[in-house]
């Protein structure tokens, strides 16, 4: 099943760019990711309702809060950069730096979270750089 969420995650990301596009042109970037972010944290508390998992929020240990904050800092960074570079450049070019958080987390992870390095994921890895690099020039 998480193939499928995966999937359709990216698909979401690529109409999330094109829309954000058009959506952008003549505004402020930081003013469309402020209005963008609304309606992500209202359909976000909608489906905890719909769920009804808000009794949850108590269970959350102070360490889970502490990494869920300084996960939203950093999303509330990237989205911010993200508008403004899609602001000032073209849609494919901007979407594939951005991909190379790919690259950037498998670092991560086997820095921080002592995830495996294999000859597929540095594969994987030369390829997204690859790719993103020919799709700049």
């Amino acid at each position: 099943m998480w193939i499928v969420l995966a999937l359709l995650s990216a698909v979401f990301a690529a109409l999330t760019a094109i829309l954000a596009k058009v959506g952008i042109e003549g505004v402020n970037s930081h003013l469309a990711t402020a209005i963008r972010t609304v309606v992500v944290l209202v359909m976000a508390w909608g489906m905890v309702f719909l769920l009804n998992v808000q009794h949850g929020i108590g269970d959350i240990s102070r360490k889970c809060w502490i990494f869920l904050i300084l996960s939203g800092f950093a999303t509330g960074a990237s989205w911010l950069c993200y508008f403004k570079a899609l602001q000032m450049g073209e849609t494919s070019a901007v979407v594939a730096v951005d991909k190379l958080s790919v690259v950037l987390t498998l670092v991560l992870a086997i820095v921080f979270l002592h995830e495996e390095f294999t000859m597929k994921s540095s594969l994987g890895a030369a390829l997204i750089t690859a790719g993103t690099w020919m799709m700049i020039k």
